[in-house]
C-alpha cells in the first residue's frame, strides 16, 4: 500500500468510507468500535517510546517491549477487520483468533508469577511508563465495550477480537504491576476511607 495523500477531503461533510468503499457517518459504532482501538494502539506507542527512555534494566526494557511491539500489529489487524463488514472480507483476511488469547494468557502469567499477591486495589500511577499501561488498560476496556455494542449491530463481528481485548486489558494490568516493580517504583494502593 502506498499513501500518496494525506488529505482527500472525503471526509469534510462528516462520512467516511468502510474497507469495502461503503459510506457511514463518523460516528457510526463500526467506526467508533476501530477508532477506539487505534487509540489504544497509539497509548501502547507512547508506553513503547517511555519504555525506551525510562531507567530500567536492558533485560526488562526488551522484556516488556517484545510483547507490546506484537500487540500494536495484533490491534492494527483487529482495526482492519472491525472496518471490513462480512461482504468485503477476503480469504487471506487476518483475523484475532483462540491462540492469540492463548498468547496473552502465557504472557499474563509469565509476568505475574513475579508479583506479590494483591491485599488491595491498585491506583494507577506505578511511574510514567506504569501509568501509561494503566491508561492502556482503561481505553482497551472501553474498547472491548464499544465492540460488544457493536456485536449487537452487526453480526459479522467474530469472538476473536472481544476475547483478545478482555485478555488484553488484563495483560495491560500485571504489565502495569510488573513495570513499577522493575523500574523500583511503589505501587499506589486504594485506601479506603472510614467514615468520619
Amino acid at each position: 500500500m502506498r499513501i500518496t495523500r494525506v488529505y482527500t477531503r472525503t471526509g469534510d461533510k462528516g462520512t467516511t468510507h468502510l474497507v469495502g468503499g461503503s459510506e457511514v457517518s463518523k460516528d457510526d459504532i463500526r467506526i467508533e468500535s476501530y477508532g477506539t482501538v487505534d487509540e489504544l494502539n497509539a497509548v501502547i506507542g507512547l508506553v513503547r517510546t517511555f519504555l525506551a527512555n525510562e531507567a530500567f534494566s536492558d533485560v526488562d526494557r526488551a522484556r516488556m517491549d517484545a510483547p507490546l511491539a506484537e500487540i500494536q500489529n495484533d490491534l492494527f489487524d483487529l482495526g482492519a477487520d472491525l472496518a471490513t463488514p462480512a461482504a468485503d472480507r477476503w480469504p487471506t483476511m487476518q483475523r484475532l483468533g483462540p491462540g492469540d488469547a492463548t498468547r496473552m494468557e502465557n504472557w499474563i502469567d509469565s509476568f505475574n508469577d513475579e508479583l506479590p499477591p494483591l491485599k488491595e486495589f491498585v491506583l494507577p500511577g506505578g511511574g510514567v511508563v506504569g501509568s501509561f499501561l494503566h491508561q492502556a488498560r482503561t481505553v482497551c476496556r472501553r474498547a472491548e465495550r464499544i465492540v460488544v455494542t457493536l456485536r449487537l449491530h452487526a453480526d459479522d463481528v467474530g469472538d476473536g477480537g472481544l476475547i483478545y481485548l478482555n485478555r488484553l486489558s488484563d495483560l495491560l494490568f500485571v504489565l502495569g504491576r510488573w513495570a513499577a516493580k522493575a523500574g523500583n517504583v511503589p505501587e499506589v494502593l486504594w485506601t479506603k476511607r472510614t467514615p468520619s
